[in-house]
This record gives C-alpha cells, structure tokens and sequence, in this order.
C-alpha cells in the first residue's frame, strides 16, 4: 500500500506545506476601499504590478519672488512659512527675526501676509502689535509671546461643531533639545476667529515636554485629520545613529528626525512616536511639513528640508562675497517628498531630491530652500509652493514653485510601450476618471478585470476607447460609454496599458 499510493502522499504533502492556500481554501486578498476618492501615485497602495513602466518624481519649478523679507522686523532670518488656502483668501505666517540671535530671542515676531491668488501678495498694517515703537507694521504675534514666535504655525480648523471663534488654530514654542537645556516646557496653543487677532488657551503648554524626550525648535504642522478623527501634530524629534558623533554632551540623539502626537480635542496629547522611516537611510530632516493634500486629505504629504550637515559648496572666501552670515554657509540643503496615510509610518518612495537647490551659489548655504507648510491651489491645472532662497544673506527672500495639479508622482509609460495592474479595488462612483500626460502617438487603454483578473464584459481592453491628450480630469469610455456604476461596491482590478504617457491619479466621482 505504501508504495502504490506514494504519489498521492506526495501530492497532499504538497497541497499542504508548498500550496497552503489551497489547503485552506483559496483567499482573495480584501479590497481596497478607495470610494470616490482622488488617489494619488505618491506610494504603491494601489500597485499589483510594473510591466514595462515606472514611477517618475516631478519637480516644482521656480516662478517668481512671492515675498521679499524687507521690513526691519524681519530680515536675512525670516523662516518658517506656513501658507493658507482659506476660501477667497490665502493667508501666510512666517517668523521675523532680522538677527542671528539664539532661538526664542525677543527679536523674534509673527509676520502676516495676504494674498487673493496665492501669486501677489500684501503685508497689511495690522496695527495689532508695537515693535521699534509702532504699530505700523504686519505683526501678529509679539516678544511678550516668547518663544512661541520663533516657529509658529496656524491651520484652519475643520473639525465638526468647531465655534466660529475658535476656527483658527496655533502652535509654537520651544522643548529642550537635550538634558541640560530646559529654558522652556512645549507648544503653546492659540485660536483665533479671524487668522490675525490671536488669543492664548491657557499659560501652560498644550503639548510639553513630559510628553517626549526628543523634540527640537522647529514649526510643528498640525492639523485636524477627518481620515483619522482626530488632531494630528508632527513635532521635529532626534534620533541616534550609531555611526555618527553626538554633536554635544547631554545631547540625546545625532539625526533630525519626525516624531508625532495626536489628540481628540486639542487640548489633551498622546506621548509623541517616533515615526518610522522603514529601510530608508538616516538623514536630517530639518522641517517635516507635514498636511494633507488638499485634494485627497486621506494623504498627507510632507516637502520635508533635507539638510546636509557638514556638506560644504560655499568657501568662506565666497560666503564673504555673498555676504552670508558667518554661522551659515557650511551646510547645504535641499527639499524630499515623503507621505503617510495616517499612523506613524512615512513612505518615501523617491530617496532623490523633490526641489533642488539653484543656480548659483547663494543657493547652497546653510538653510536655504526650506520649503513652506501645505500646497495650495493657484490656478485650474496649478499648484503652488514656496521656498526661502539665500537664508542668512542681504537677499533673503521666499520663491513661489508651481507643480501640475497632483503631478507629484506618475507611473510612466515609454515610447516602446508598457502595462501596470492595480491592486483589488472597491469604488462607489460612476466614472472612472483619470489625471494624465500622452504625446500625440502615446495613449491609455483601460480593463476592468474581476478579482480572478478575467476582463469584464463590455470593460475589456479592446471595448475601451484610446485615452489621448493632457488633461486634469478626463473620464473613460468604452465603445462611447462611460458609465460604470454596475460595477461599484464589487472587487476589481484595473489594467492600464499605455504608451508614451504619464499617469498621476485616478478617482471614481
């Protein structure tokens, strides 16, 4: 009997150990609920596979001075930029600093700037606060705030039931950046009704320093996160590299890093987390700016500063030239995309540089192309963000860069041609619609598969209508027809075949 049935022995050793799956009864993995939603490339949440096309990082480009650091109050140390899209008004709040004084010096001030198109902007006279014996001036925050201006960010509050005098929200202040440094506890929290007249929630910090062991002086982006329920705040940590040096004694870590803290009320915090880089290698992360994408809030996309510490390009023969401060030109930085859909993990999918330093060497000192907090519209196919040049020196000033609305990341087909498949998806709406770049021989087809990857009827590749052209919003047809609520709420795969062309997102309105 052994030796007659040991071919079936063999078979069941194999549908138990090398095919488990079928043991236990094949198992579709579970789709993913995308809605109606804008999704975006930024990651490989919706990618099963590459065949023959890649994922490209586009760049911002400079346009043009959006603000010149040219009042008294403000200066060659002007930083920390956070930019508002709030309905007809675009809003912006940076710190003045015109000395190199240390961090949280009675120098230090709030700025506000206005804009109606997020491209030409004013600087009110608030007549709010006095500074060198005025009120002449766009201050919003003054001295007797210390240190809350040295890195003070502002967000729109769109928390459901939030009192209209507590629609604008704040941070700012300072934690010890080692053992022995405890010139100041935390965050402080402000609200305000109108973005401009500020008003402080209590004299204690709101997030201090029992709350981690880690956080630095730079702006903390916060922000209420409707994917999560909750606020959401990304306060700037220090990690420890083995291989690197502790800069000083007490010190408790050697590498900028992220961490996060979150709170159902603002009020009361959780212990800030680490976030989890993965694999990716340690670097200085100066300024996280870290907030949800206008167009997809479920994604938070951080333009994050890198620096290069101890990266010299500038000798100090040239940094006298360009008449840098001495304490900054021995550094260089540029700006890297990272994302999160929530919890503490960042993806960063491209290690390579999302905003390079310019032309010339004004743009290769210490600090400068820090990017602001949150991109915002500009335009029907526009978005924009900005960025310091020259920090430290007599031409400081703040660019704005525009980018392709969501033309962070697309998947890319060459000339040659190529393929990729989603991962399962369920969706809820009646078009398929599609963010895309082709040339004029390039093109997109799309099928629709079940989760046995079998084409649909009346969705296959040769139903589907050629997608040609360069278009924000485009919807699919096949065979002229484009409706595809028969299939909504049910398990699918998508198929995209392409040629010369550039895919950034996808939603199903």
């Amino acid at each position: 009997m052994r030796t007659s049935h040991g071919w079936m022995d063999r078979l069941l050793l194999c549908i138990l150990f090398v095919c488990p799956t079928l043991a236990a009864g094949t198992q579709s993995p579970e789709p993913i609920d995308i809605g109606s939603r804008l999704e975006l490339f930024v990651d490989n949440t919706l990618i099963e596979s590459l065949d023959g096309t890649r994922l490209i990082l586009h760049h911002p480009r400079p346009t043009e001075v959006a603000l010149k650091f040219d009042r008294p109050w403000e200066g060659a140390f002007c930083a920390y930029v956070t930019v508002l899209h709030d309905g007809d008004t675009y809003r912006m709040y940076y710190r003045g600093k015109p000395s190199a004084r240390p961090d949280g010096s009675l120098d230090e001030v709030t700025c506000y700037a206005e804009s109606r198109d997020g491209i030409h902007w004013e600087k009110p006279d608030l007549g709010l606060v006095e500074v060198a014996g005025s009120r002449k001036n766009n201050v919003v925050l003054g001295p007797e705030y210390a240190p809350v201006p040295h890195n003070f960010i502002a967000f729109v509050d769109t928390r459901p039931g939030i009192p209209a005098s507590e629609r604008y929200k704040g941070l700012g202040g300072l934690f010890p950046i080692s053992e022995e440094q405890r010139f100041s506890n935390g965050l402080m929290g402000f609200t305000s009704a109108d973005g401009i007249r500020w008003r402080q929630i209590k004299k204690e910090p709101l997030i201090d320093a029992s709350l981690q062991t880690f956080t630095d002086t730079t702006p903390s982006p916060t922000f209420w996160s409707a994917h999560e329920g909750q606020y959401v705040c990304y306060v700037r940590t220090w990690k420890r590299d083995p291989s690197r040096p502790i800069p000083r004694k007490g010190w408790i870590g050697n590498v900028r890093w992220i961490g996060r803290t979150t709170s159902k009320d603002f009020l009361t915090w959780t212990p800030v987390q680490m976030m989890d880089p993965g694999d990716d290698p340690m670097e200085h992360i100066y300024t996280n700016q870290t907030s949800p994408y206008f167009r997809a809030p479920h994604i938070y996309l951080a333009v994050a500063a890198r620096l290069m510490r101890g990266r010299q390009v500038v000798t100090e023969k040239q940094a006298k030239e360009l008449r840098v401060n001495p304490s900054y030109f021995e550094d260089c930085a540029d700006a890297v995309l990272m994302s999160s859909r929530g919890g503490k993990r960042y993806q960063r999918t491209f290690l390579e540089a999302f905003i390079r330093p310019g032309i010339g060497l004004q743009n290769w000192t210490s600090r400068t192309n820090y990017p602001s907090l949150n991109l915002v519209p500009t335009g029907d196919h526009e978005i924009s963000l900005y960025v310091q040049h020259e920090y430290g020196q007599p031409g400081h000033s703040l660019w704005r860069y525009t980018l392709r609305t969501d033309g962070f990341v697309s998947v890319r087909a060459p000339y040659r041609g190529g393929e990729f498949l989603t991962r399962l998806l369920r969706f809820s709406g009646l078009n398929l619609v599609l963010n895309f770049a082709t040339s004029a021989p390039g093109g997109i087809r799309v099928e629709i598969q079940d989760p046995d990857g079998r084409p649909i009827d009346g969705y296959t590749l040769a139903d589907c209508d050629e997608v040609i052209g360069n278009e924000i919003e485009r919807a699919v047809t096949w065979k002229g027809k484009r409706d595809v609520g028969s299939l909504a709420g049910k398990p699918v795969r998508l198929r995209f075949v392409m040629k010369d062309a550039d895919l950034y997102s996808l939603r199903f309105p």
